[in-house]
């Protein structure tokens, strides 16, 4: 096994959020939300898949692409790409949660139903600002 590939990787993928523990209101770690707390699960994956599956839709949509272009050339993942970034592009205002219904439909997930699907319900969000500061933070003003 390469280990120096395998820091790079790790380096590249898994973010160093800092050594101290994340803090709630009082400057006493939350333990009941975030876990207990170790240096190392922060610097270190803490199972070999982890970050298979962190990228798994971006390694997926690389295979996809590589497919498309040994099968119809190199104009088909170029119009793809262009199409998802048309897609990535719509959006609401920034007060409003997306529901990314475009991407969905070219990819071919929108007839799956995940766990964002189920757990992820806008409505029960609690996400609240001002929408005046939001656009206008959005837009650059601020």
């Amino acid at each position: 096994m390469n280990t120096r590939g395998l820091r790079s990787q790790l380096k590249d993928s898994v973010p160093v959020t800092g050594l101290c523990p994340q803090a709630g209101t009082y400057g006493v770690p939350d333990t009941l939300r975030r876990g207990f707390s170790s240096v190392k699960n922060e610097l270190l994956p803490s199972h070999p898949l982890e970050l298979s599956e962190k990228n798994f839709r971006l390694n997926q949509d690389k295979m996809n692409f590589s497919t498309l272009r040994n099968i119809q050339g190199l104009h088909a993942p170029l119009k793809l790409q262009m199409e998802y970034r048309a897609a990535r592009q719509i959006q609401r205002l920034p007060f409003l949660q997306s529901s990314n219904l475009a991407l969905d439909t070219l990819r071919g997930s929108d007839d799956t139903i995940g766990f964002e699907d189920v757990l992820n319900d806008p409505e029960l969000s609690e996400m609240m600002g001002d929408p005046h500061v939001m656009v206008e933070y959005k837009l650059g003003v601020l």
